[in-house]
């Protein structure tokens, strides 16, 4: 009705025989009749002697605003969408074309030159793809070098949501520090055996100051239930003793010490792949092939029974800040 009352007002000021009985068509076509012109001054609109108010409804901008309303509301059902006035020149775009730069394009000199190394067609095998990958460093620092595995996975079955660790023969080229949680009679044993902190009741006073100064935690197992309330902070983290990871454990020192020796833990994420850092790109290609060997025959073991299909989809080897290189199918 919001349309109807507005071309009534304009109906009246031009002194139209039309009334709310009226179909807005009929109304319209009344107003098309009196040959309004949206371009033309509403003073020439209207007769001479309509008296136009100096504000409201009936003022001459008020008009002027409905009449322009109408008309737009005319050129929408009539599907005309062109910009009118001073809208076309909004409309114009301005300056030259902004240009599309394709991902390579916008990296730094460093990892384009790297880049281009790589051949993005070709499947490389493993040898050849780590030895590829010490020379695709385009950092100043000493890069990791990471594996990356798509399975064929659900990880939201539990029979295929695969988690386990591997010691790396050569280590993982990373300084780790390492907790103990543990009565006062492991104290000792766990510290001779390398670990950098080790506590009880101090240790907790720590974590409820949200003190974290190590990357792996092992606990005893009748210490576990004393963590629990602290699985927000340590969970997201990865820090939560796990028994399959290996850091709950009875003999500690055993755990510190592959914990130190390169003990790693990997699990399949929510999109089924499997992220692992196999060593530094100062270790050189042999040092890195004994790494990887010894992390696929770790996941070959973890293949689920009740698994159809490719366990194995793709695998790639990159740097930490490095382009990404195709590998063939190890498993």
């Amino acid at each position: 009705m919001a349309k109807k009352a507005d071309l009534l007002i304009v109906a009246s000021e031009l002194k139209l025989k039309v009334t709310e009985a009226n179909t807005i068509a009929e109304i319209e076509a009344a107003i098309a009749e009196a040959k309004i012109s949206t371009d033309a001054p509403v003073a020439e609109i209207v007769e001479a002697d309509v008296k136009l108010a100096k504000s409201g409804k009936r003022s001459e901008k008020a008009i002027k605003e409905v009449v322009e309303k109408i008309a737009k509301e005319e050129r929408k059902e009539h599907g005309d969408t062109t910009p009118q006035s001073d809208e076309a020149e909004a409309a114009v775009k301005k300056g030259p074309k902004p240009i599309t730069r394709s991902l390579l394009e916008r990296r730094g000199k460093a990892y384009r030159k790297v880049a281009e190394l790589v051949d993005n067609s070709k499947t490389y095998s493993l040898t050849d793809a780590l030895e590829l990958a010490t020379k695709t460093n385009p950092s100043k620092f000493d890069a990791s070098v990471e594996i990356h595995v798509k399975l064929g996975v659900d990880p939201r079955q539990a029979d295929q949501n695969i988690r386990a660790t591997v010691s790396l023969p050569n280590g993982t080229g990373k300084t780790i520090k390492v907790a103990v949680f543990a009565p006062e009679s492991e104290h000792a044993a766990a510290t001779k055996a390398g670990a950098d902190v080790v506590g009880d009741e101090e240790f907790l006073k720590q974590l409820d100051k949200e003190e974290i100064n190590f990357d792996i935690l092992v606990a005893t197992p009748q210490y576990m239930p004393k963590l629990g309330k602290y699985a927000r902070l340590l969970g997201p983290r990865g820090l939560m003793p796990n028994p399959k990871s290996g850091t709950v454990a009875v003999d500690v020192a055993k755990a510190v010490s592959e914990a130190k020796a390169g003990k790693v833990e990997y699990r399949v994420d929510k999109q089924a792949i499997v992220h692992l850092s196999v060593g530094k790109v100062s270790f050189g290609t042999a040092k890195l092939q004994e790494n990887a060997n010894a992390f696929f025959d770790s996941l070959k073991s973890q293949k689920p029974t009740t698994l159809k299909g490719m366990y194995v989809k793709s695998t790639s080897i990159a740097t930490s800040q490095g382009p990404s290189i195709k590998v063939e199918s190890i498993i």
